[in-house]
């Protein structure tokens, strides 16, 4: 493991300041503890604060509800799960 270390460190001093600056982020990414591998932006922590606001005074909605207002059942969604995604075709400008 100490010739890996002293290694790294003749790697590290080659780099220019963006190359070590990039290394150093990715080093600070694969040292530092995920929480739960899910971080929310902000605009997504707003929107979970306004659902559980919403619910305070609301009923939730249940899922097969929501789908039934497309046209889908439970199973329609459970294969569109299995199912994979279909290309788009490229699109032409004009």
């Amino acid at each position: 493991m100490a010739a890996d270390i002293q290694h790294a460190h003749h790697l590290l001093e080659q780099l220019g300041p963006g190359q070590l600056a990039a290394v150093v982020h990715l080093l600070e990414a694969m040292v530092s503890p995920e929480e739960d591998g899910d971080t929310l932006s902000s605009a997504e922590r707003k929107a979970v604060g306004e659902a559980d606001e919403w619910l305070k005074n609301n009923r939730p909605i249940p899922h097969e509800e929501v789908l039934a207002e497309f046209g889908l059942t439970s199973a329609d969604w459970e294969k569109m799960g299995r199912e994979p995604l279909l290309e788009e075709p490229p699109r032409r400008n004009g």
